[in-house]
């Protein structure tokens, strides 16, 4: 089997302009944990687009390189490249369609490693999700459009209704800074901030399942109003059952979920609330395979076929750091 792989930031999504640090090194973390995955699987031929900047700086292995230049238009690439593969694995942000465009534009052709462009349509928007999860009796905290909201007395977090990870969002408490943020172009949404720990789940769909993998706690700063992520561990908890159960609810309200996905949440003394779901890598596969010995990328390869077969090796909680800044701060 021969299949492409395209990291979006390192992959060159970005040849036209400067590398963005914080999204740069995560990329390269997923990107290279991926690699390392498919590596240990036998008939597997690899082909990775690279952004030329970064040759050199990822261990590839005998995978072959496709070099994105600044000439290049990325997303053309990887559709010529994808029809030369027997599968795709895109891993790209949520924001302006791109993961949902890069799906669309293979998935007919080519098999898909990932979930399919509708179920990340949906997803990547952070108000249809909140929407959809409300449809389906799923805790998740409330969200409204910012330009369709009034400013009450409180803490307040601004969102784009597409961004990934940290990106355009912002802490607000006052009246000013909430004038502010309506004047932003875009469209961006409102959510009360919560205190709470910040959890996410690492998990495979198919068709309405769930198959957690593990729970991860994310360590953040806030910076200038900005959550910064500076740590994810791994494995942090064993589920009780609260977990799984929770996957399986997200599983049957969005069956095109496919693969690996990401669930980000937050624990309040009441309630485990659902905050987002990424239908792509995240930064906790990182740790996956170090942690409980899985190889998730031989998981999805048996996915269209069959069902994951999930044996736990090693059981051990993992600390991935992201940021540059302090994370004992």
């Amino acid at each position: 089997m021969k299949v492409l792989i395209f990291e979006y930031i390192t992959g060159g999504g970005f040849n036209k302009q400067e590398l963005p640090d914080a999204l740069t090194r995560e990329g390269r973390l997923m990107l290279q944990a991926l690699l390392e995955n498919f590596f240990e699987i036998n008939g597997i031929e690899l082909l990775v687009m690279l952004d030329y900047r970064l040759v050199g700086a990822l261990r590839l292995g005998n995978a072959g390189i496709a070099t994105i230049n600044p000439e290049h238009d990325s997303h053309e690439e990887f559709a010529r490249l994808a029809r030369q593969c027997d599968a795709a694995w895109p891993i790209a942000p949520e924001f302006d369609g791109i993961l949902e465009g890069l799906c669309r534009a293979v998935e007919q052709d080519t098999l898909l490693l990932t979930s399919a462009a509708e179920a990340v349509a949906i997803t990547g928007n952070k108000l249809l999700t909140y929407q959809h999860l409300v449809r389906h009796h799923i805790a998740t905290v409330p969200t409204e459009l910012l330009s369709e909201a009034g400013f009450y007395p409180g803490e307040w977090m601004i969102k784009s209704i597409d961004g990934a990870g940290c990106s355009k969002s912002y802490l607000i408490t006052d009246q000013q800074a909430f004038d502010a943020a309506l004047r932003q172009s875009g469209q961006f949404i409102i959510q009360p901030h919560l205190n709470g720990k910040k959890t996410s789940l690492s998990c495979l769909f198919k068709q309405g399942r769930a198959w957690l993998l593990s729970v991860n706690l994310q360590r953040f700063k806030i910076v200038d109003r900005q959550y910064q992520l500076l740590a994810i561990i791994v494995n942090h908890n064993p589920d009780s059952g609260l977990y799984q159960s929770l996957a399986d609810n997200i599983a049957r309200a969005f069956p095109d979920l496919w693969g690996y996905a990401g669930i980000d949440l937050i624990e309040t003394a009441e309630q485990t609330l659902v905050l987002e779901i990424n239908p792509r890598l995240t930064t906790s596969f990182a740790g996956i395979h170090d942690a409980l010995g899985i190889n998730v990328a031989e998981q999805v390869l048996r996915l269209p076929d069959g069902e994951p077969d999930i044996k736990a090796i090693d059981k051990q909680s993992i600390s991935i750091r992201v940021n540059q800044y302090d994370a004992d701060a």
